[in-house]
This record gives structure tokens, sequence and C-alpha cells, in this order.
């Protein structure tokens, strides 16, 4: 029997990996600010799969209760997989933004996963096995299509995904990212925007299923909306040939007039 934590457990993306995760007999800690919620999904799950819940309420933007849950992370039973879910939006961008709300969300999206990960990495390297999944978003690599800091948050959820599976991932710890799209979640609500007004919304089901597949498959970045694979692949050769030039000592020629 293996032990998931997952954070932002309470609704959306995190409560359907939650149900998954339990219906695969994986005992579970559940992580957010709803409590009443938690509780309720806790009962649903312990009576609907005879597996072991523990919740935790935490906001994770707030240094203790941060800690409080990376505590939990080195303690026992061991944590066998860790799903970074919990995240935010912000609307509007820079120009207008308030400091403490842009702060809050680094804070959630970027340095809780950080933080969390680095508390459970040391004991799945003891014992040779463990997964990471960090949900990122389609915006890490389009931060084009987003105002503010929200897609900076998510990209370096990315990059952080890259460089651990290059760190660890041949130590037998396995590293996902999952990038989604617009998905029908209540992170538009709560930063102000209109699901509505979005157009091709995916359902949060289909993201967590498809998501597994991923998972079940090893890949280090799972794509969900992304049709072709092949895609994905020649945007990374297309990054390896780009990184060809690091090599150089001297600047390129047209840096030299």
């Amino acid at each position: 029997m293996t032990t998931a934590l997952i954070t932002g457990a309470s609704s959306g993306i995190g409560t359907v990996y939650a149900r998954r995760l339990a219906a695969r007999s994986h005992d579970l800690v559940l992580v957010a600010r709803a409590t009443d919620r938690l509780n309720k999904l806790a009962e649903e799950l312990r009576t609907a799969h005879d597996v072991t819940i523990e919740v935790i309420t935490a906001d994770l933007t707030d240094t203790a209760q941060l800690n409080l849950v990376a505590e939990r992370l080195r303690a026992d039973p061991p944590i066998d997989i860790l799903v970074n879910n919990a995240g935010a939006g912000l609307s509007g961008g820079f120009a207008n933004a308030n400091p403490v709300a842009l702060e809050n969300l680094l804070r959630l999206n970027s340095l809780a996963p950080t933080l969390l990960t680095a508390a459970v990495l040391g004991g799945m390297l003891k014992r040779g096995h463990g997964s990471i999944v960090n949900i990122a978003s389609a915006l890490a690599i389009l931060p084009e299509y987003a105002d503010g800091i929200y897609a900076a948050t998510k990209s370096y959820v990315l990059t952080m995904s890259q460089s651990l599976n290059a760190e660890v991932g041949q130590q037998g710890i396995y590293v996902q990212a999952v990038l989604p799209a617009a998905t029908r979640t209540e992170i538009y609500e709560r930063s102000g925007g209109d699901i509505s007004k979005v157009p091709d919304v995916m359902e949060v089901d289909d993201l967590v299923d498809a998501a597994l597949i991923g998972f079940d498959r090893k890949e280090l970045v799972t794509l969900p909306p992304v049709p072709e694979e092949a895609d994905w692949n020649a945007f990374e050769q297309a990054r390896m040939v780009l990184a060809r030039g690091f090599m150089n000592a001297k600047p390129a020629e047209r840096y030299r007039s």
C-alpha cells in the first residue's frame, strides 16, 4: 500500500486526483484550506475504497502552515507520491498589481511546490523510489497568452520538473509535469475571471484521467489537449538545437558590429 499527498485537494483537479488515486488503493493525505470540504471528501473515499485518509488544513502561502505539510512529508508512513496541485490565478497585469497579491501567488504557485518537493525528496531517495507530480499549465510555454505573472509561475514549475528529473530521474524518482490548458475549475472564479467566456474548456475528470495515463507511461511532460506527441518532441528538439549555440565562447557574428 502506498500513500499519496495531494495539495489543493478540496476542489477541482485535486479532488479528482484524490478520487482516482483512492480507487487505485492508495492511502491519501489531503491538504487544502477548506476543512469542511476535505472532511467530506475523506469520508466519501474511506467509505468507497477502504483506504486511510489523513486531512491537513493548511494555507500554503503561510510559512508556518507550509512547514506543517513539509514535516508530514518527512514523517512516517512515508509519502510515495506527491501531487503539487495547489495553485491560484491573479487577474490583471503588472502595472496595477497589488504587491501582496503578487507575493502570495509566487508563494503558492512556485515556492510551495519547491519546498514540499525538497521535503519529500530525501526520503524517496533513501528508499530508491517515489513520484512527484507537478501541475503546471500550457501557459508555461505560452506566456504571451496571459497577463501578469501566472504564466511565469507555471513556467517555473515546468522548469523545476525538468531540472529535478535530470538530477534524480536515474535514482528511482519519477517526475511528471502536467500542462493543462483551459480546464473547468474554480480558479477562474477565484481570480475574478469568467469561465463562460473561455473557449474549448476541458472537463476536470478528462484532464486528470489523461494525466494519469501519462503518469502510467512515465512521461516527463504530459500535455492532455495536444493531439500529436510529435509536436512536443519537435519543440524539445528545437530547444536542443538552440542550446548548441550556448557553447560558443565568442558572441555570434551579428553581435560584433
